[in-house]
């Protein structure tokens, strides 16, 4: 049994697992690309299927109060969209564009923002647990009243792209974001 443990390492929620491989995309799939609230509710990123928004045009679209879990967005394009009061628990959301997008509200728990584009995006009074913004370009962003953990603060403060202002609100990246 420690062989197996050894051998292949468990595939971590926020997004360290350096070796993680996604299916292919199918896209064939009718109605790939739209935002689609889970049925299940409160569902911790249980569906029927698999919600593969990667590589999709979602620019502007509204998503307010959507259970957005266990989503996979990877080269998606969420400019200006808004996910006021969404659920993005467990969500894979690497390498898109977020820039101007809305989280007003929203619960932002165990997600990774890998390498993704989130210049004047709005996250106030969003709970951010266990969310990962490695490598993400948070310039503009405003986290002001957002829920962050101290260890996850401690690494979001270490983001050099986390400064400027932003330019709906006014606020201060970084001391939204509550670093010293």
């Amino acid at each position: 049994m420690l062989c197996l443990s050894l051998l292949s390492p468990p595939a971590l929620a926020d997004g360290s697992t350096g070796t993680f491989k996604l299916p292919p995309i199918d896209t064939s799939a009718k109605n790939r690309c739209s935002f689609s609230s889970s049925n299940i509710g409160q569902a911790n990123a249980a569906r029927d299927k698999l919600y593969d928004l990667r590589e999709c045009d979602m620019s502007s679209q509204p998503a307010r109060g959507y259970d957005l879990s266990g989503v996979l967005m990877e080269g998606t394009n969420a400019r200006g969209a808004d996910f006021t009061e969404a659920q993005f628990s467990k969500g894979y959301l690497h390498t898109s564009d977020f820039r101007e997008a809305t989280f007003v509200n929203a619960v932002v728990d165990r997600a990774s923002f890998t390498g993704s584009d989130l210049r004047q995006a709005v996250f106030r009074n969003a709970v951010l647990t266990g969310t990962s913004f490695d490598g993400a370009n948070l310039e503009g962003a405003d986290f002001s009243d957002a829920y962050i953990g101290d260890f996850d603060q401690k690494a979001l403060c270490k983001n050099p792209s986390l400064k400027g202002s932003n330019e709906k609100t006014g606020e201060d990246s970084r001391f939204s974001a509550g670093c010293k």
